[in-house]
């Protein structure tokens, strides 16, 4: 476990959550806002796993973490840093069930998520935020990150916001 809060647990992935994050990768809702197309077959979710997120873990010491509900004990999105090399910065990303949405889930575990990013050698972060996706602008702002620029990430124009931690 990373840490964790009232209501959730922050953890690396396991083999075990390919499931869920073969039910990120397909939820339409899930990916209005990500520059990705959904996955077909569970397959992707398994090479996901292994040549992304273990990669990620193995090279930088961190990646993007699972965010297990504790009330259901469901693994319900994602928080976590992800290093950037077209920036070169370490971004914060999360993502979530649409079921989980509006209900401060996600400020709370990106609030838990910074505020270990520092035992990780983290000490500044942004935010790849395509336009339109208010929600998760709304999160960026409620963990204290402000807009800094209009950019460009994966083909898709995105708002960047900032934090010194």
């Amino acid at each position: 476990m990373i840490i964790q809060t009232e209501r959730l647990i922050l953890r690396p992935f396991t083999e075990q959550d390919i499931d869920a994050l073969y039910l990120m990768n397909i939820n339409p809702a899930m990916l209005k806002y990500i520059p990705t197309v959904p996955f077909t077959d569970r397959e992707q979710a398994r090479e996901l796993f292994h040549n992304v997120i273990s990669q990620d873990y193995q090279q930088h010491g961190f990646g993007r973490w699972a965010v297990e509900h504790k009330a259901d004990n469901k693994v319900i999105g994602f928080c976590g840093p992800k290093f950037i090399p077209e920036y070169n910065e370490v971004e914060i990303g999360y993502r979530y069930f649409p079921e989980y949405w509006g209900k401060g889930i996600g400020t709370e575990a990106a609030q838990a998520a910074i505020s270990v990013f520092p035992q990780f050698g983290i000490t500044q972060i942004i935010a790849l935020i395509l336009e339109g996706n208010i929600g998760s602008e709304g999160v960026a702002k409620r963990i204290g990150m402000h807009w800094r620029e209009p950019s460009e990430f994966m083909g898709h124009k995105v708002n960047v916001y900032a934090k010194v931690l």
